[in-house]
């Protein structure tokens, strides 16, 4: 991934914490059958590795995980928040109109090598962590017990475990950083103008918090 050093993210906890927040991560490998593609919902250990573990589990009738057999390197992408910037939010536009449209956006891209898992208790830690990680927040949170064992058994033989220990992994955080402070001012605006069409208050948050610092 082409990262600018104005937009590199290092920090591991910053990486890991995207994954959190966005977790539905794109699967991509290069297999016998060619380029495959895959979007599952990722769980990050960061604890079981330098650069932490990815957790997934993938449906068994979807042949892409036959792919992962080989042990052959694969990429995982996260993408958070993201949206246009329109060079009207530009104070420079109305000095030099020398500006041109432009896309915010916070990435992670995670390399390893996968490893295919079927041990039914795996599977089980993998569905309750999933499953906890996601319905935390509810009032009354669905656990995985509260479905019938018999059910849940008949389940986890229709699915496949997936375990990526983490071998490089990238964050790019474009936030208009590469921008003088007065045409950040007015990205950040514009992002939490009502008004706007292009209001993308996830992406002001984000530009608050990081964009000066980055």
């Amino acid at each position: 991934m082409y990262i600018p050093p104005a937009f590199r993210e290092d920090r591991i906890e910053a990486l890991h914490e995207l994954i959190r927040l966005h977790p539905l991560g794109l699967l991509t490998t290069a297999g016998a059958s060619g380029l495959a593609a895959t979007p599952l919902p990722f769980l990050v250990d960061a604890g079981e590795s330098t650069s932490g573990t990815l957790r997934a589990h993938m449906a068994r009738a979807n042949p892409h995980w036959r792919d992962l057999q080989g042990g052959a390197d694969c990429l995982v992408v996260f993408m958070g928040p993201q949206g246009y910037v329109t060079p009207s939010w530009y104070p420079t536009k109305r000095e030099t109109q020398k500006v041109v449209p432009t896309w915010n956006y916070v990435t992670v891209q995670a390399w390893g090598r996968p490893r295919l898992v079927e041990d039914a208790a795996w599977l089980r830690r993998q569905i309750d962590d999933l499953t906890r990680a996601m319905e935390s927040a509810r009032p009354e949170p669905w656990a995985v017990s509260d479905a019938p064992e018999d059910y849940l058994a008949a389940q986890m033989k229709a699915i496949v475990g997936i375990e990526i220990p983490i071998a490089r992994i990238e964050g790019k955080w474009k936030l208009s950083q590469n921008r003088p402070a007065a045409d950040r001012a007015g990205v950040l605006a514009g992002l939490n103008d009502p008004q706007d069409p292009d209001k993308n208050e996830a992406m002001a948050q984000l530009m608050a918090e990081r964009g000066d610092s980055h």
